[in-house]
């Protein structure tokens, strides 16, 4: 999981709320911390797409907002290049549905940088929608998101 978190930050840095430098500090220890924390319960989830015979080629988290107690938020979706294109992002969003439905949240939310008009197709084609919404990028404050979301 480090190797793919590390790859993320390097492809795509201003999807994630985390540095490289940040993530690469982090210890073997802090990441086996992380998913220790994110494999089991409601609150908090993390899914991979792991082919069993080599690096992990994908990730897709979800979490609960105490702000919207019925939404869950994806975040970190991430495809290896050589994985993009495929059925793989459908997978992943789905697996995090599901977790999702299970854990009583019925609607899925998420965060695209503006501009990023792949991603925003990506998820259009998975049934989110764009609500209009506009924030401020958390870490690049000349940076805009805007918000899709998906009932499920």
């Amino acid at each position: 999981m480090r190797a793919l978190r590390l790859e993320m930050l390097a492809d795509s840095p201003l999807a994630f709320l985390e540095t490289l430098a940040q993530a690469a500090a982090r210890s073997h220890e802090g990441y086996r911390r992380r998913l220790g924390m994110a494999a089991e319960g409601p609150q908090l989830a993390q899914f991979v797409a792991d082919p069993g015979d080599g690096p992990l080629l994908g990730h897709a988290g979800g979490t609960e907002i105490p702000e919207e107690p019925l939404v869950t938020v994806v975040f970190s979706v991430y495809l290896t290049p050589a994985s993009r294109g495929g059925k793989m992002l459908a997978s992943l969003v789905e697996t995090v549905a599901d977790w999702s439905t299970a854990a009583g949240r019925h609607e899925l939310m998420l965060e695209v940088v503006v501009g990023n008009g792949r991603a925003v197709r990506a998820y259009e084609k998975l049934g989110f929608e764009d609500t209009g919404v506009r924030l401020p990028h958390p870490t690049v404050p000349v940076l805009t998101q805007l918000q899709m979301r998906r009932r499920l």
